[in-house]
This record gives structure tokens, C-alpha cells and sequence, in this order.
């Protein structure tokens, strides 16, 4: 539904954009993620023709942006960061404006109840915007990108200004959408991507740095780090896990209970020493009383890939 080709962007001398490259499917949320300065509201700004690129191409459902413009964004629903809301329009009045504006043929008034209450603004529709809360100002940005059901929905920062509660209406909505939409998500709230999207792209300093699979891209970084409870004196255990072949560094880094420390063990990329550990451990007397794998967050993997690094916006 979403391709992007090789994109560059550059300003003068300076790149935004260096051959950035991805799509993605029918039906798939895709997380959108870089620290500030990444290039990824540039990114953003190209796909949905606000900016044009210094050179490579991007398709919505096979029609390229640049070349057929109104076509293209005929498809796209898109929401950013700041709302392009009038605040001495009703709610009701500017989903009317957006309509016609967009030149729409659905039924105008059962279409605008249907979007509303999908977003949950059906029971302020002659409220002045201007008089809403931020957090309904967000849901009144929403609905105008839902307007038309267009087939790729495009979201920055959707759940800015929501409570907990909203953010978890929100973050449902965005998974129904998924089902019979194409969905981009930027946020800098990654606990939020990681509740939302099925997959995860990262830029930095105008580069794809990943793309993978939500599950697997946590579950790939923490395969070389076990995470075990022992029973036994520190320096013993310490020094029997160093003798394993296979394990690289290992440190105590909890006490759990009396007599057991916790033990963080990292090891050789692709060594699997868990059957040894526990035969060490079981000849030793020093029983373990838990083992697994380090358990990473995405925003973890987020600094580990962006760490250090800089990058022009």
C-alpha cells in the first residue's frame, strides 16, 4: 500500500534524508520512530506531499505522490501533531468544512455521526472547538483524517493531550483501524508503539537503522543476556559462570532473598550455555531457582540503536 523508495532530502549542503527506504502492507500498523533531529518528521512531511524529495519516489497504492498528487492524497487520512483545527468553528461545523473541502460523496451527515462516534466527539458536535478540552481538540483532528474512510491512515503524536483512560481508547481505535486499513504511527511515547504497532522502523540521522517485527526486535537484542537466581556464595558462582565457554561478562545485580544473588550473563552472540549453567551449577551445589532471558522494552532497543548519535531533522 505504502511504498517508499530511496528518498533523499537535502537542504543546501546539509542531508535530512539519505536513501530511506521501506513500505508498508495492507492492513499493517507501522510503528514510525527516531530521537529528534532523525529525519523523521521530514519523512513524514514526503509521504503525504507536503514536501517534495530531493530525489526517490514514494507510492500510495501504486500512484506516486509527486506525479499525481490529488490522487494520492485522495488516500490518505492524516493527522499531525498539531491539529489543523478552526477554533471558532462548532465540532460539527468544521467536519463539514473538511468534507466538502475534501469533495466527498458520501451521504455527508450519517457519514460525519459514523466518523464522530467512532472517536468519540459525537456528543460535543456544537461545541465551539476553541472550548475544548485539549484532549477532544486530538479526537476532532482524528475524525477530519477519517473522513472519507481513506485506506492509509497516518497518525503523529495521536494521543498528545489524552488521559489514561482516552489513551486507551485511542490505542484500541488505532488497532480497528488496522484491520481494513494501512496505518502509520510516529509518537515519541514508545510504550505506546510497542502496545500498538506490528512492526517498527527507526531512523537516525536520516537512515533506517531498523525494521523488524515488533516481537522480534525486542526478542533479538536480548538473546545473548540470561537472567539467573542462584543459591550460593557470590564469588563461587561468579567465578564457576566465567569458566563456561560461551559467556563474555557476567555481574551480580540483585539479592532476591537471603543466601541467592541474581545474576546478569551475557554471552557469545549465537551460545546457548543453559544446559551447561545448570550442570555447573547442580555439581556445585548451588541450585537455580530462576531462569530467562533479559527482558527488553522497545525503548531499550530505541537507545541502544540511537545512542550517541545525532542527525538533522
Amino acid at each position: 500500500m505504502i511504498e517508499v523508495k530511496n528518498l533523499v532530502k537535502s537542504y543546501g549542503r546539509q542531508t535530512a534524508l539519505d536513501n530511506v527506504s521501506f513500505s508498508v502492507k495492507d492492513g499493517e500498523i507501522l510503528g514510525f520512530l527516531g530521537p529528534n533531529g532523525a529525519g523523521k518528521s521530514t519523512t513524514m512531511n514526503i509521504i503525504t506531499g507536503y514536501i517534495s524529495a530531493t530525489d526517490g519516489t514514494v507510492l500510495i497504492d501504486g500512484i506516486n505522490i509527486l506525479e499525481e498528487p490529488h490522487k494520492a492524497k485522495s488516500r490518505i487520512g492524516y493527522l499531525p501533531e498539531i491539529p489543523p483545527l478552526y477554533g471558532d468553528m462548532t465540532v460539527y461545523g468544521y467536519l463539514c468544512f473538511m468534507f466538502d473541502l475534501k469533495r466527498l460523496t458520501l451521504p455527508r451527515d450519517e457519514h460525519i455521526e459514523e466518523v464522530s462516534k467512532l472517536v468519540g466527539i459525537d456528543k460535543v458536535g456544537n461545541r465551539i472547538i476553541k472550548h475544548l478540552s485539549k484532549g477532544y481538540r486530538q479526537r476532532v483532528g482524528f475524525a477530519q483524517a477519517l473522513l472519507g474512510d481513506p485506506p492509509v491512515i497516518i497518525l503523529d503524536e495521536p494521543t498528545v493531550g489524552l488521559d489514561p483512560n482516552q489513551i486507551i481508547e485511542m490505542r484500541n481505535l488505532i488497532r480497528r483501524l488496522g484491520k481494513k486499513h494501512t496505518v502509520i504511527l510516529s509518537s515519541h511515547v514508545l510504550s505506546e508503539v510497542q502496545a500498538t504497532c506490528d512492526r517498527i522502523v527507526v531512523i537516525n540521522n536520516g537512515k533506517i537503522v531498523a525494521d523488524d517485527m515488533k516481537d522480534s526486535m525486542t526478542s533479538k537484542a536480548a538473546d545473548d543476556k540470561l537472567i539467573a537466581v542462584i543459591e550460593g556464595r557470590e564469588q563461587a558462582v561468579l567465578s564457576a559462570i566465567k569458566k563456561i565457554s560461551g559467556v563474555v561478562k557476567v555481574k551480580k545485580t540483585g539479592e532476591p532473598e537471603r543466601g541467592c544473588g541474581e545474576y546478569t550473563i551475557e554471552c557469545r552472540e549465537g551460545a546457548d550455555i543453559r544446559r551447561t549453567l545448570f550442570k555447573t551449577m547442580a555439581t556445585l551445589s548451588m541450585p537455580i531457582l530462576m531462569l530467562h532471558r533479559e527482558e527488553l522494552s522497545l525503548e531499550d532497543v530505541f537507545i541502544d540503536l540511537t545512542q550517541g548519535n545525532g542527525g538533522n531533522k
